[in-house]
């Protein structure tokens, strides 16, 4: 068994691309059904890409019905988990572009953020780092 890809919904793609490159994915692919009135976009790590159109090791599907739906339940979905280098960095790099970080880096280790239309993502420092400020006195933000 290999793994593939996560699938979530989205209602703006751009939004959503624009949210997963301050995480540092990039899209490895898109398929647009104009029969299904859909479009799949593909978005891996550098680190999981394997060549330009090719199915990455790990994937996350956004999946874009073009009819207007409501998404509602975000957090039922659960989360997508990603480890990173410097969670700090990381997390600086997510606010200054205009995302809420809903569960600070305390501890050095772990942070929530969501993305434009609620699905919330962990993440996780490779190994540990000392807690720091600004993290380490920021307080919870919303739900994660």
């Amino acid at each position: 068994m290999q793994y593939l890809h996560t699938m979530i919904r989205v209602s703006d793609p751009d939004k959503t691309i624009a949210f997963f490159d301050l995480l540092g994915l990039k899209e490895v692919r898109r398929m647009e059904s104009e029969q299904g009135r859909f479009t799949l976009i593909f978005l891996a790590t550098p680190e999981d890409m394997a060549g330009p159109g090719e199915r990455a090791r790990a994937e996350v599907e956004l999946t874009h019905n073009w009819d207007p739906e409501t998404y509602a339940g975000g957090r039922n979905f659960g989360h997508l988990a990603y480890r990173v280098d410097d969670i700090y960095a990381t997390c600086r790099r997510l606010m200054e572009g205009g995302v809420t970080i809903n569960r600070p880096p305390r501890d050095g280790h772990m942070a929530f953020v969501k993305t434009p239309d609620g699905i919330s993502i962990e993440l996780l420092q490779n190994g540990q780092l000392a807690p720091a400020e600004p993290w380490a006195s920021m307080p919870n933000s919303g739900t994660w």
